[in-house]
């Protein structure tokens, strides 16, 4: 009686064992840069849709704080990149179980509520009436790389420089803009497409993309979700022409083959 007893214990453990590892497989921890958030809210709604059974958990930041978090041992399963050399650099280090993939190309724009951007473009920046210009902290978001790159391209970033406020991410930057923290901002145009946006009546001016290196951004699944069957089926989506269909939508390029 005692031996059918432990040998019924031991299959419940076993059994709940299983169930408790089918169940991580079906469930992936996703990190991305903020600019990609209303693309990638309406890629994970479309994905749930077909696999009711898989649950992504998402998280929105800085590429950069994000490419600091795994190297110390997060615990992510997927990793969206604003620039593509942070997913690179990881897999060099090992810490990742996928090749790169490039999702799109990110533009930047001008975004203001106060004045038209198209009117002045580039030097709408250096506008008197305009105190305070919302860019992302260069130091660890490739947007605010970006925007700093295109100031010194069109020689109006030492006019402006004592006027810079900067997000902790393209997306906290956006918030300035749209609640008038800052009169004016270099902001995603995936951003500037979101409904959030896009009802605030602001008015923005796409910042030519040869005042700045490309902003190729990238995915890779990482090393924690090697072998997740999970995590492959989501990385293997966003290459569909549902996913390319929605980020297109939200301003992003597609790489030419």
């Amino acid at each position: 009686m005692k031996i059918n007893k432990l040998l019924f214990l031991t299959a419940l453990v076993l059994l709940l064992f299983t169930f408790n590892s089918i169940r991580a497989q079906q469930k992936i921890t996703v990190v991305a840069a903020s600019d990609l958030k209303f693309a990638l809210d309406s890629i994970i709604n479309v994905y749930q849709q077909r696999n009711p059974d898989k649950e992504v958990q998402v998280t929105y930041g800085s590429s950069g704080k994000f490419f600091e978090q795994i190297q110390n041992g997060a615990p992510f399963d997927v990793f969206f990149s604003a620039d593509k050399s942070y997913p690179q650099k990881l897999k060099e280090k090992g810490f990742t179980s996928s090749d790169v993939k490039i999702y799109g190309i990110g533009k930047i724009v001008i975004w203001s509520k106060k004045i038209d951007p198209n009117t002045f473009k580039i030097n709408s920046l250096s506008l008197p009436q305009l105190n305070k210009i919302a860019i992302a902290n260069p130091d660890h978001a490739p947007y605010g790389e970006k925007a700093v790159e295109s100031m010194k391209y069109y020689k109006v970033y030492e006019k402006v420089k004592n006027k810079l406020v900067f997000g902790e991410n393209i997306a906290q930057t956006a918030q300035f803009v749209q609640l008038g923290t800052a009169d004016i901002g270099i902001i995603a145009l995936s951003l500037a497409l979101s409904p959030n946006m896009k009802k605030e009546g602001g008015k923005y001016y796409i910042i030519p993309e040869k005042s700045h290196k490309p902003l190729e951004q990238g995915y890779v699944i990482l090393k924690k979700a090697a072998g997740n069957s999970s995590a492959v089926k989501f990385y293997n989506f966003m290459a569909t022409p549902t996913a390319i269909a929605i980020l297109t939508h939200f301003g992003f390029t597609q790489k030419k083959k």
